[in-house]
């Protein structure tokens, strides 16, 4: 990479350097290393002057070091909270995957733990997944929220439209269907006419 002329700032930087400025300072400003500012310095015969005005501006060299280092560790904690958030939408966008594949019911055998969805590349840890050992059909991945309502014109019971992407709602339920309900303290059971109630 070329490096950057610093002819141009001529004017400036020598007025910097007799405020009393840092290389470390004019540097971050004109967005070049403090060694070629040094050597452009050199160059140019640029030091602070010894006058009382040249003096009075030297102290603020600590003040102005010190916020140039606060801006730094404010850039890098601002990172590590981007990266952070980062690692938990990805993890949340993992857990997520993971409960639609779930959902779907799909069956991996327990000998796919290595398997991996393309995440290494980007960082993120290997997925890695779990054969459904004994695991129920109706899980937490198949309970949506619903409304009941009673009102003048009746009773009424209102589902999440979510429930049409539930595979065994639209194998079974979808549709008009004639329906028996069970009424209890805690729940209400809903089953297709004509099939025996299934005891618990």
């Amino acid at each position: 990479m070329a490096r950057r002329s610093l002819r141009p700032q001529l004017n400036q930087i020598r007025a910097w350097v007799r405020q009393g400025r840092t290389d470390a300072w004019i540097a971050h400003q004109l967005e070049v290393s403090a060694s070629e500012l040094r050597e452009f310095r050199r160059q140019h015969d640029l030091s602070p002057d010894d006058d009382a005005d040249g003096a009075a501006e030297v102290d603020l060299r600590d003040e102005i070091e010190a916020e140039i280092e606060a801006a730094a560790a404010e850039e890098e904690a601002a990172r590590q909270k981007a990266e952070e958030e980062a690692a938990a939408e990805a993890a949340e966008r993992e857990a997520e995957g993971k409960d639609e594949a779930d959902e779907q019911g799909e069956d991996d055998s327990a000998g796919d733990d290595t398997e991996t969805d393309g995440s290494e590349a980007e960082g993120r840890p290997r997925r890695r997944r779990r054969g459904r050992r004994g695991r129920r059909g109706r899980g937490p991945g198949n309970k949506l929220e619903g409304t009941f309502d009673h009102g003048d014109e009746g009773f009424g019971l209102w589902l999440d439209p979510a429930i049409q992407d539930i595979q065994a709602y639209s194998e079974n339920w979808a549709g008009k269907r004639d329906v028996t309900v069970t009424v209890e303290a805690d729940q209400i059971i809903i089953r297709r006419a004509g099939e025996p109630a299934d005891e618990s």
